[in-house]
């Protein structure tokens, strides 16, 4: 599961301390992940005899006792501060699992749920975040789709000469940065891309063709930032601008200077790609995850028990 290090101006703990958190959290998920497996797998209570005692009259099968063992057991991941840790329940869920795929979906769905709370909170500060952004499927697919050292950041708003810049998808990955643009339209027609300020979409029925923002000129802007930011630290890292449709082909005559478009027949193959790579977390890519944040903006308030204290 990628790392959600930035969310628009959302104050992010990986802020705090970019070095440490990502390499915590790969550890912490592996180890919670076993625990979490472990337990579907020997669905036994660890105080059973105790349980036993308390309720003799009562004939509880051991079914009926892992289904309130999976219910109540938290996933934990424990924070970098001393005194805080972050405990998320699923409360909703009515039934055990019954394959290890539904188990994984069930595991990253409280992991999203934990990346979120990273994202937007410190151990002192807090960010009021949009409910929007737990039902977002494109922040969701790029979180539980792609490997753990990928970090991800999320349309982020940057401070450019004081004024506030929202950019693209920024991913960074142990090989390099990729600027992503998604175009997906809720219906299948082709796009027609170009070098003009607006791409055209096909119409159906001899309807007026509708025209879309080119989102090379959105990625361009983009990359000069991300590029004068990283500049400034010294960092030389190889940059990539991608327009990405799951849904609709894209065509174009010739391909666009330094930049690829990925359109519906092209994605699986790019996607298997990105999945594929098993490579560690790089301290360039750290390197570079501190810069941007550095240059990031953070909206945030006090944690109401910091303002009691």
């Amino acid at each position: 599961m990628a790392q959600l290090i930035k969310l628009q101006d959302y104050i992010s703990r990986y802020e705090w301390d970019t070095y440490r958190y990502p390499t915590q959290y790969i550890r912490q998920k592996k180890e919670q992940w076993q625990r979490f497996y472990s337990d579907w797998l020997n669905p036994v209570l660890e105080d059973e005899e105790q349980a036993e005692a308390e309720n003799m009259e009562e004939k509880i099968s051991i079914l009926q006792k892992w289904k309130e063992r999976f219910i109540k057991t938290p996933v934990v991941v424990e924070d970098l501060t001393p005194d805080e840790k972050i405990v998320k329940r699923k409360k909703d869920l009515i039934k055990v699992p019954d394959t290890e795929e539904e188990l994984k979906q069930v595991f990253l769905d409280r992991l999203l749920e934990i990346q979120m709370k990273w994202a937007s909170s410190t151990v002192s500060q807090v960010s009021i975040v949009d409910s929007g952004y737990y039902k977002d499927s494109l922040l969701r697919f790029l979180l539980q789709r792609f490997p753990d050292t990928y970090l991800v950041m999320y349309r982020p708003i940057f401070e450019v000469k004081q004024a506030a810049v929202e950019t693209d998808i920024i991913l960074i990955t142990p090989i390099g940065v990729e600027i992503l643009a998604f175009v997906e339209l809720n219906t299948e027609e082709v796009i027609m891309a170009g070098d003009e300020r607006t791409w055209t979409v096909t119409a159906k029925n001899n309807e007026e063709p509708i025209r879309i923002v080119n989102p090379l000129i959105s990625l361009k802007r983009s990359e000069k930032w991300i590029e004068r930011f990283l500049h400034a630290e010294n960092i030389d890292i190889p940059i990539k601008k991608m327009v990405i449709s799951r849904t609709n082909r894209i065509l174009y005559a010739t391909s666009p200077y330094q930049s690829e478009i990925i359109d519906k027949l092209a994605f699986p193959e790019w996607f298997q790609d990105k999945r594929s790579v098993h490579l560690p977390l790089k301290k360039r890519q750290l390197n570079v995850a501190e810069a941007l944040l550095r240059n990031s903006l953070s909206q945030s308030i006090p944690r109401p028990e910091w303002e009691e204290e």
